[in-house]
């Protein structure tokens, strides 16, 4: 009986420690995967991400084409006012922070215990968590997703510089149905290049963001107009630093 008991005690030990050992290798793998993806794209930008596969499946499920309407391009080819619109309304903080904006999160916290109630949540992702959602993981509210999303935060913000951070940013964000990206959402909506969206403009683009599969910018409502100029006043105030246009002194004179 004894022999028996102990033989069961060493297969389940063994078993545990496979598992184990499994584990850690599947560990090292996501570790090594998820590093070299970072640095990959802080060269190469994103052909696809997984919010687009998802949007292109949801419509094949409703039998309706969004289709994938996206092209990169260089930040020096982006409106300095869409870049100071974005940051004024998602962002304000966004040179300053490495990642997560512990005082946004500690003021979301305090309203959404004061409003959750009416269903009125507010968010605290910065800019970098929002790319770092869009390029590498998936939307929704699980703690396995946020997690990771800080992982690929950390990341970002140690492989890439803030510049390169707003460049992916603004070129895969989702804008609209099938639309991604600053320079497809120009085109649809304004019918001009992402270089030439003029402040109300950009503001209009930035006002849109937090739910832009119902928000037009070429056709406001009067809570999308109230927004956007809002968003106008806050942008007025962002300093891009060095991440914009420039002159080649300028561009000497600032700094990351």
């Amino acid at each position: 009986m004894l022999s028996r008991i102990s033989s069961w005690i060493s297969s389940q030990s063994s078993r545990g420690l496979e598992i184990l050992r499994w584990a850690g290798i599947a560990a090292a793998v996501f570790v090594a995967g998820s590093v070299l993806s970072v640095l990959v794209f802080r060269w190469i930008n994103p052909p696809f991400t997984p919010l687009m596969m998802i949007r292109l499946a949801e419509g094949a499920v409703h039998l309706r084409w969004v289709g994938i309407h996206q092209r990169s391009v260089p930040l020096d080819q982006v409106s300095p006012e869409l870049l100071r619109a974005v940051i004024a309304a998602e962002d304000a903080h966004f040179f300053t922070h490495w990642g997560v904006d512990v005082d946004a999160l500690r003021k979301a916290r305090a309203w959404n215990a004061r409003h959750e109630r009416q269903g009125r949540v507010r968010g605290a992702s910065t800019i970098t968590m929002q790319c770092a959602r869009n390029v590498f993981l998936w939307q929704g509210r699980t703690y396995v997703r946020k997690a990771l999303e800080l992982w690929f935060t950390a990341l970002m913000e140690a492989m890439w510089s803030k510049r390169r951070i707003l460049e992916v940013y603004v070129n895969v964000i989702e804008w609209g149905p099938g639309v991604y990206g600053v320079q497809a959402a120009a085109e649809r909506y304004f019918h001009v290049p992402a270089a030439r969206l003029d402040t109300r403009q950009a503001a209009l683009l930035a006002a849109a963001l937090p739910n832009p599969l119902t928000r037009n910018p070429a056709d406001p409502t009067p809570f999308l107009d109230a927004r956007a100029s809002r968003i106008a006043r806050r942008a007025a105030l962002v300093h891009l630093r060095g991440v914009g246009r420039a002159t080649p002194r300028k561009r000497l004179a600032t700094t990351r």
